[in-house]
């Protein structure tokens, strides 16, 4: 019988790994997500991938949690600020399993965790956005890492199962037993760009061509960089490699955040500078910048009314 994955939010990101998975025989592959458009489409004609990736999969897609079976196996890549309602509503799918978040920032585990026996750490790089309903269109790739949630994590077998899984799918993955390296890798990467591009409107390249901007993020990588020495974090990668490399390779990239503020959308500025201020104050670090940016983006925010 098929191993049964659910995917919690299907858009972007969570599209992608739908219809990867779904190209193995031995994989069954849900998708929940909120989009009646979105969801109709995927079962009409089925998930398509452009792009990077040329594919389309038959996917099961519902907007109901009630009407998808229990799954071994969940992804949670809904945007942080729709963790806490999305894994609610479907933990009930994840009963007897294991769930992967594989969303921007720090504190989504947390919140997974209160809803769901074992929980699985996860980063991902890959990048996309919808194009239509039921069409996906990948921007680039990139690896994904996994390892153990350490307050409540799955089984060595679970994580592993998994890395192999999306490895055979086509999503190059790398198992860590602390993960964490890689996530505050990430998050230091969004959160020293993605606040500086939403406040100026400038895309990732411009961002990263004048002077100004380039002294707040390389500042913005210092402070982060602090908090990590203090909770004994190793890094992947240099994240300010990371910022200046992506800014030559994309420099029309528009962040997330950007898109967000641009159509009066709430930001994930709670898991990326949020988090990195909750992380700080827990260390006993000063990061006065990434306070700066929650302040300033909550401001944007309060300004739609």
């Amino acid at each position: 019988m098929p191993r049964r994955i659910c995917v919690v939010g299907a858009g972007a990101i969570g599209g992608l790994f739908a219809a990867h998975l779904a190209q193995l025989p031995d994989v069954e592959v849900w998708a929940l997500d909120t989009s009646a458009e979105h969801v109709a489409a995927i079962n009409a004609e089925g998930l398509r991938v452009t792009g990077h990736a040329e594919l389309t999969a038959r996917v099961q897609a519902r907007t109901d949690p009630s009407e998808i079976p229990q799954c071994q196996v969940g992804i949670v890549a809904v945007k942080g600020t729709a963790t806490e309602a999305a894994i609610s509503a479907a933990a009930p799918i994840f009963a007897g399993g294991a769930v992967c978040s594989v969303q921007n920032g720090i504190g989504n585990e947390e919140v997974i965790a209160e809803h769901v026996p074992r929980v699985i750490r996860g980063v991902t790089l890959p990048a996309g956005h919808v194009v239509a309903p039921g069409v996906i269109h990948m921007v680039g790739p990139g690896p994904t890492w996994v390892g153990p949630f350490e307050p409540k994590p799955a089984t060595s077998q679970e994580i592993e199962r998994l890395a192999t899984s999306l490895n055979e799918s086509g999503l190059e993955t790398r198992v860590r037993a602390d993960a964490r390296g890689a996530q505050w890798t990430k998050l230091l990467f969004n959160a020293c760009t993605n606040p500086l591009c939403a406040l100026t409107g400038l895309t990732h390249g411009e961002l990263c061509d004048y002077p100004p901007t380039i002294h707040l993020v390389d500042e913005l990588v210092r402070e982060g960089l602090a908090v990590v020495d203090a909770l004994g974090i190793e890094l992947e990668d240099d994240p300010a490699e990371l910022v200046y490399s992506a800014a030559k390779a994309n420099y029309r990239h528009r962040p997330s955040m950007l898109q967000d503020v641009a159509a009066h959308r709430a930001t994930e500025i709670a898991t990326l500078n949020g988090g990195i201020v909750r992380a700080a104050d827990g260390a006993g670090v000063d990061v006065p910048l990434h306070r700066a940016m929650v302040d300033l983006i909550r401001g944007v925010e309060r300004s739609w009314g």
